[in-house]
């Protein structure tokens, strides 16, 4: 045997016994024998969040007609969101209740590790992609009401496709890396699904690393932009500012994408944090932990769509039709806030004003008496 051949059989079977990578850390068949209702949850669970994308997705494209130009670049990426997890769902969903259902061997099925080997793929590229499209749209968010002179009246669509396919290229490269070499997949406990290697050894901790730090990168990226977004929202939205239509449109943009932040956070921080505690503490995988842990990131994909359907101007005038839709902004749910940020803003101009404009801003804002004469009393 050539040495080419010795390398090339320790490369594809890591252990004596012809187990392949896939399969050297936890082999099937498993003791575990899935139950009628973890079919039905698995099914139940892929069929809301599908619907729920595709309705999301219908409203979506309605909007994009109607609207303005310069918010089709933020539906844009909406879209590319409610995509990316319509497929998520799409394709871990049914090879998880294909599992469920038939019981299947991965070994008899898949003895070359390709198909574990796309499973571990589409649930890294699918879990990244929510994350890093979420900073793209707070940093769109953040150059249309920090800067919005820095550009053009609105990001053309070409841009805003090129940057939902850079993000989907860049995550998609991340997934590819363990086929590389950098990580590697492995069939994970109770034998329904594939995911990378959490482990502290080798190249496997350096991939662990890179997929939790990218994550958290993306979400402390949104926190950061979104905040300062927001607060420069509320100084325009207490000013006397005469586009009080396009304030209302930034605004309802905001309190999706804040929406969408805090869905992404309270759903992924727990896994990105449990695997990059994992892998630098140098313990064991407690399986428990990353099997409640992934489900809860799963409930991301599923929540998404459900920010857009509810939190729009028309679905909130319907639920609170009191509110002053033709004239204030969203701000005038909270009046009294509103006020306090008026106020105090107004101090602060004031004590930054000297003597003379203050007295001339006062003077501006008190009418004048009227020098007509009153009328003769009628006889």
């Amino acid at each position: 045997m050539t040495p080419h051949q010795l390398n090339t059989m320790n490369a594809s079977v890591p252990f004596a016994n012809n187990t392949p990578l896939c399969y050297s850390i936890n082999s099937p068949p498993f003791k575990y024998h899935p139950t009628i209702a973890s079919a039905y949850f698995s099914s139940i669970f892929t069929t809301l969040g599908i619907t729920s994308n595709l309705i999301a997705f219908v409203v979506l494209l309605k909007s994009f007609q109607r609207t303005h130009s310069r918010s089709r670049s933020f539906l844009i990426f909406l879209g590319g969101l409610v995509v990316t997890d319509t497929m998520g769902l799409l394709v871990t969903g049914s090879i998880v209740i294909s599992f469920h259902v038939t019981d299947f061997n991965w070994r008899l099925l898949d003895p070359s590790c390709h198909f574990c080997n796309f499973m571990g793929m589409s649930m890294v590229f699918y879990g990244l992609c929510p994350l890093m499209l979420g900073a793209a749209m707070a940093m769109e968010r953040f150059v249309g009401i920090n800067h919005p002179f820095a550009r053009s009246t609105s990001m053309s669509k070409s841009r805003t496709v090129s940057m939902v396919l850079m993000v989907w290229l860049i995550a998609g490269c991340i997934a590819l890396l363990p086929l590389t070499g950098i990580g590697s997949y492995h069939m994970q406990m109770p034998g329904s699904w594939c995911f990378f290697n959490i482990s502290s050894e080798g190249n496997n901790l350096a991939f662990s690393l890179l997929f939790s730090l990218v994550g958290l990168i993306s979400i402390a990226v949104s926190f950061l932009l979104n905040t300062v977004s927001v607060v420069t929202l509320i100084k325009v939205c207490c000013g006397q500012d005469r586009s009080q239509r396009r304030r209302d449109n930034e605004i309802e943009m905001m309190v999706q994408l804040i929406l969408i932040m805090v869905i992404a956070s309270i759903c992924w921080c727990p896994l990105l944090v449990f695997i990059a505690q994992t892998v630098l503490s140098g313990g064991p995988l407690r399986i428990k932990y990353l099997l409640l842990w992934i489900r809860f990131a799963t409930w991301n994909q599923i929540l998404d769509p459900w920010v857009y359907i509810l939190f729009r101007r028309a679905v909130l005038k319907r639920i609170y039709p009191r509110l002053e839709w033709s004239r204030g902004s969203i701000m005038t749910l909270y009046p009294s806030f509103s006020d306090t940020v008026r106020r105090f803003t107004r101090s602060s101009l004031g004590s930054t004003l000297g003597p003379d404009e203050t007295g001339e801003a006062h003077e501006s804002n008190v009418t004048p008496p009227s020098t007509l004469k009153p009328p003769p009393p009628s006889p």
